[in-house]
């Protein structure tokens, strides 16, 4: 049996993990893209070690920001650490919000190797785009869609391949439960706001402001909210305020898509977070799972 909590930004995934993974005899496996990489805590709201409590956690910290690293990479190395915490004889606990990973790692997804990560910088979106229609006359991306647009002519370039003939099945690898946390918008926005005013206590402008300084500007330093934000403000451009302002949306606006996804995408239980029990909220995750495994 494989678990998944999933959810937004700021709905208590990390917690919920741990306290599970107590409870099941389990071990927690990172599938948050921006965490695979060190030196990204603060913005990324990475897992402390005294938040661990000796849990065992896997594929946090593993590459360098300006290391390359890729869906199939993830889904190669997800699936072993999977596959060796089961021979254990304990629980593999999934725990994050990017659904890519997660879809990669427990469905039939089919990846080739991505050797080549063009960015295309001196492409426009419309340049890129059409590249791709006359490799793939097929493709159904939106123009506006960069992200994926760099993602779909790099696999075609890499392969040899047409991205729309990509494999992807909805047949899961493993019995697997999908656990989604969530609460009211205005709750969330309010928690998301509250955890970007906590992280600058913390240190996220002198974290940020060390990431600037290195000049690495590889996509594990461009894809997290956190960090591209307050270049601008180490530049003299902006304001810190705005460029706060600007996590806050950037995160906000995250959330609501990774609601999106994974309603669209998975087969999901959604648990309504007490935050001020929390603990009712493990005891209702509890109680379904070991409904299920009855």
């Amino acid at each position: 049996m494989v678990i998944v909590i999933l959810g937004p930004t700021a709905v208590g995934k990390t917690k919920m993990s741990v306290e599970l993974a107590k409870r099941l005899n389990g071990e927690v496996i990172n599938v948050d893209s921006t965490q695979i990489y060190k030196d990204l805590d603060i913005a990324t709201a990475k897992i402390t070690e005294e938040e661990k409590e000796n849990i065992p956690h896997h594929l946090f910290d593993i590459k360098d920001i300006n290391e390359n690293y890729t869906v199939y990479d993830y889904q190669k190395d997800c699936r072993k650490v999977i596959d060796e915490i089961i021979k254990k004889g304990k629980t593999p606990i999934l725990v994050g919000g990017t659904g890519l990973y997660i879809k990669a790692v427990l469905y039939d997804y089919k990846f080739e190797e991505e050797n080549n990560d063009n960015q295309f910088e001196n492409l426009s979106n419309e340049e890129i785009y059409n590249k791709l229609k006359q490799i793939d006359n097929n493709i159904n991306i939106h123009v506006n869609n960069r992200k994926r647009l760099v993602r779909a002519l790099n696999y075609c370039l890499n392969n040899n391949k047409k991205f729309s003939d990509k494999q992807k099945t909805d047949k899961l690898l493993y019995d697997t439960i999908f656990i989604g946390l969530t609460t009211k918008r205005d709750i969330l926005y309010d928690r998301i706001n509250k955890r970007v005013d906590e992280m600058v206590e913390k240190g996220l402008l002198e974290e940020a402001k060390k990431i600037y300084d290195s000049n690495v500007r590889s996509k594990a330093v461009m894809t997290p909210i956190g960090y591209k934000e307050l270049f601008p403000y180490f530049e003299g451009k902006s304001s810190l305020n705005d460029c706060l302002e600007a996590i806050k949306h950037n995160s906000r606006k995250y959330a609501k898509k990774q609601y999106t996804w994974f309603n669209n995408q998975m087969d999901v239980i959604w648990f309504n977070v007490n935050f001020d029990d929390f603990n009712k909220t493990i005891d209702e995750v509890y109680a379904y799972i070991k409904s299920i495994n009855n």
